[in-house]
């Protein structure tokens, strides 16, 4: 089972890619003071927090035989990947490292067949990222993409192929991205989709023929479709970037297309569409929330379900046996999250990951034939789940009367009253937080804060109309739900009116020097971590990639010239003379998405007034730290500004 990653990119700023949305449920004041039914747990190491695990990322080959992982490898802890043989009832036989990474841990990576993984490598943050392969016998690691700048990702594994998959770079031309079938074990690469210069993403049949696109001429979207890959491509449905109709794979006779649309409503539907008349079939929608992605069961050729997410993740099955493993695995690990990582090409065998929000969890092989479950370890278990918090979902409703929902993890051992709080607004700013495991929010809670995460106007997964009130409104609409949820807090009397702090990265970085200039008397403390501070420079030094949507960009943000008065008046750099919170700033000097000189300007326009600003920059670093020292050094930094601004009550070492 598998869904296709088609990567139509929506100038998202975060991290990470965050999950659909839902709606959530306003907590009860009797249920908010549980937190204080326990004793205050021991202040947990920092490092405990951000450090590599052990072990963590199984993985299986497609024919079972082997179990690969990562673990940290040398003096630098760089994530490496490893092998083992797996056997009936435990992995069994030597460990080999098969790779030698120094300067960056592996991000993420899968099996191609039997004997070859692939991971992505990028370059001191840059986001560059090469397709690598390491044969799992021999070890042979062989850069599949080389070059100067170029930004590479696999867009089919091939799986009926013994050598080749698909793979879409952009070395040609910085701006866009073609199509290359690549040899993994001779690197050999030929280009089967050229792109014109208007593609944004290509979807390949299930024989691996690249037969659907969707262009972008800034603000509008088409479908495009051939029946061969010998034809030309030819127009389907063209509409306004406000309305998505998402290819997620092809039906398995290779005629028609699974699509997630939201064409003439306000949430997203999971459809089959039918490309010689543009006709949708609805298959199935949530009457409250946006469908996510959609997966399958290559093996039994069936479309098996649809993500979906009200306050937690949660699926809808198209498939009675997809509903089966489910059913089986949810009874055997009841509370919590249950994913499929990794599975055998027959799909019987898997790597089952069951996480909560109060532990990243363990890792699982399991037989969907025999009915067993192999247990391959707890990832963090140096994170004792009964002394996490938990993530309990919250909703207020703004000042121009919208339904927000966030979340509120609350400190143990402290009644749910006038606490320190830190207000954590999430990346994207088109994106979502989600329940779930979050080292960041354990992290501040262990430390005596209350963490209020809040999905403000424009965070995905809760419909068009919530999506499209986000429009020109950074600094202005956006900015005042993250106000009204820190004046819902207060008026609760769940925070202390003078020790609220805030903390974002990325666009919640922007939302954090926005917090500190628009409403200079709200925030005791702040830290920036990659935040855009001037809306014209941000827009300036863009990726080359992103080009092809800078119009969609602007219609969403504001044009430069044309917004010129506006978008000064939301750039909190051209605000620095009101700024008097006491700020820590953390920048990637490689970051391709906010350019170092976001943070630069802020904090020299401080220094100028004599305001002393706190400024971390990492030379190896790019859209926030991965490197484990780096983490260590900030989150340290994190820790003493917010001790010093916010004064937690101090838990017993």
């Amino acid at each position: 089972m598998r869904h296709h990653p088609f990567a139509v990119a929506f100038l998202a700023l975060g991290f990470v890619a965050a999950q659909p949305s839902a709606q959530a449920l306003t907590i009860p004041p009797r249920e908010l003071t549980t937190a204080a039914a326990q004793p205050i747990p021991p202040s947990v190491p920092l490092r405990d927090f951000f450090r590599n695990p052990d072990r963590a990322y199984f993985r299986i080959s497609a024919d079972g035989k082997y179990l690969s992982f990562m673990q940290p490898h040398g003096p630098e802890r760089r994530r490496n990947i490893f092998a083992q043989e797996l056997g009936a009832d435990a992995p069994r036989g030597e460990v080999r490292r098969l790779t030698s990474e120094t300067a960056r841990d592996i991000a993420d990576y899968l099996w191609k067949g039997n004997e070859t993984l692939l991971y992505s490598k990028d370059f001191g943050g840059d986001e560059n990222f090469h397709v690598v392969a390491v044969n799992a016998r021999t070890g042979e690691v062989k850069d599949l993409t080389p070059g100067e700048k170029l930004r590479a990702s696999v867009i089919d594994q091939l799986p009926d192929h013994p050598t080749d998959v698909l793979i879409s770079h952009n070395g040609r031309d910085p701006k866009v991205f073609d199509v290359y079938r690549v040899n993994v074990v001779t690197g050999q690469s030929t280009l089967v989709a050229r792109n014109p210069g208007n593609i944004i993403g290509w979807v390949p049949d299930h024989a691996g023929r690249v037969r659907a696109a969707v262009t972008s001429d800034g603000v509008n979207r088409t479908l495009l479709f051939r029946e061969r890959e010998t034809d030309e491509f030819k127009p389907v449905l063209t509409t306004d970037f406000r309305e998505s109709v998402e290819p997620q794979f092809f039906t398995f006779d290779d005629k028609r297309l699974y699509v997630v649309s939201n064409r003439g409503r306000d949430k997203s539907a999971a459809a089959v569409l039918d490309p010689a008349t543009g006709k949708e079939d609805v298959l199935w929608s949530h009457a409250d929330v946006d469908v996510g992605a959609l997966t399958y069961s290559r093996a039994r050729k069936a479309l098996a379900s649809a993500e979906f997410e009200t306050w937690r993740a949660d699926r809808h099955f198209f498939e009675a046996e997809t509903r089966r493993v489910f059913e089986r695995l949810q009874a055997r690990l009841p509370g919590y999250r249950l994913s499929i990582q990794s599975r055998t090409r027959d799909e019987i065998r898997m790597v089952v990951a069951a996480t909560s929000d109060r532990t990243a969890g363990v890792r699982y092989v399991y037989d969907s034939k025999t009915d067993t479950l192999m247990r391959l370890g707890e990832v963090v278990p140096w994170l004792p789940e009964n002394q996490m918090a938990h993530m309990q979902p919250v909703q207020y409703t703004s000042r121009d009367g919208l339904t927000i929902n966030g979340y509120l993890t609350l400190p143990l051992g402290r009644p749910a009253k006038n606490l320190p709080v830190i207000v954590n607004p999430h990346g994207g700013p088109w994106a979502r937080d989600s329940w779930g495991f979050n080292p960041e929010v354990q992290f501040l809670v262990n430390r005596g804060y209350a963490v209020f995460q809040t999905n403000f106007r424009g965070s995905t997964g809760f419909g068009r109309k919530f999506w499209e009130a986000s429009f020109r409104q950074w600094g202005r609409a956006m900015q005042d739900d993250i106000t009204d949820g820190v004046n819902w807090l207060i008026k609760e009397g769940i925070a202390d009116p003078k020790r609220i702090g805030i903390y974002g990265a990325s666009y919640g970085g922007y939302a954090t020097l926005a917090g500190v200039t628009l409403t200079p008397d709200l925030y005791a403390a702040a830290v920036s971590y990659v935040g855009v501070s001037n809306m014209f420079t941000f827009m300036n030094t863009i990726p080359p990639y992103w080009e092809p949507l800078r119009e969609m960009f602007y219609e969403m943000v504001g044009h430069p010239e044309k917004d010129k008065e506006f978008l000064r008046a939301v750039s909190p750099v051209f605000l620095a003379d009101r700024i008097k919170t006491p700020l820590l700033v953390a920048q990637g000097a490689r970051d391709p998405r906010v350019n170092k000189a976001e943070s630069d300007q802020i904090v020299e326009a401080l220094r100028k007034r004599g305001v002393p600003a706190e400024y971390i920059v990492k030379d190896n670093e790019g859209h926030g730290f991965a490197n484990e020292e780096n983490q260590f050094e900030f989150y340290g930094a994190m820790e003493r500004f917010f001790a010093k601004h916010l004064r937690p009550q101090q838990a017993p070492q």
